[in-house]
């Protein structure tokens, strides 16, 4: 997308958020997106800031999430892959659409495969990840930034610091390479 048909380029756009900040008093906003799957909370933060891109105030567009949701995300991704060349006709549930015909007995055999391979592929440490930045300039809404970190929750704080750190410069992602197991295990 051109920049000029940016919005988010658009410093009568970019004021409008300015002015939101400064009415709550804070350096960004959380945004609400009905089309993402995972609502703003504790491991997820969808956040508009003001900032500069080539001398010019611009919206960046933060999607910021835990690493362990990162994780998460991949492996069940795997999981899902492994058990779909397992069941063809299992149709997974991003891809369904209005056609679709619901075969409950194949979707229960199909999640249930998914939740061992789950259980198999954290088990044998499949999926690693490392802190991540991912930078749009060719986004719809200003440039997109999707940001996995290494902590517990998405706080307030955390995305000031990391707003704090990208603005300055200073932003440190670390490289290594982590792996999680899912917290519902058994409780017996």
């Amino acid at each position: 997308m051109s920049k000029k048909n940016n919005p988010g380029f658009d410093p009568k756009e970019v004021q409008l958020l300015k002015d939101e900040c400064k009415e709550a008093n804070q350096s960004f906003m959380y945004f609400e997106d009905e089309d993402l799957q995972e609502p703003n909370g504790e491991e997820f933060a969808h956040i508009h800031f003001v900032g500069l891109h080539k001398g010019q105030e611009i919206i960046y567009d933060l999607v910021i999430y835990t690493l362990r949701l990162h994780h998460g995300s991949k492996v069940y991704e795997m999981a899902e892959q492994k058990a779909m060349k397992s069941y063809p006709l299992y149709i997974p549930l991003d891809n369904r659409n209005e056609d679709y015909q619901a075969n409950e007995e194949l979707d229960d055999e199909v999640e249930v495969m998914i939740l061992e391979l789950i259980e198999e592929i954290e088990e044998n440490e499949e999926v690693k990840v490392s802190e991540h930045i991912e930078i749009d300039e060719d986004f719809e809404y200003g440039i997109g930034l999707d940001v996995a970190l290494n902590v517990e929750e998405i706080t307030d704080e955390v995305v000031l610091k990391f707003i704090d750190e990208f603005k300055s410069g200073t932003l440190k992602l670390d490289k290594t390479l982590y792996s999680f197991k899912s917290e519902f295990d058994d409780e017996d």
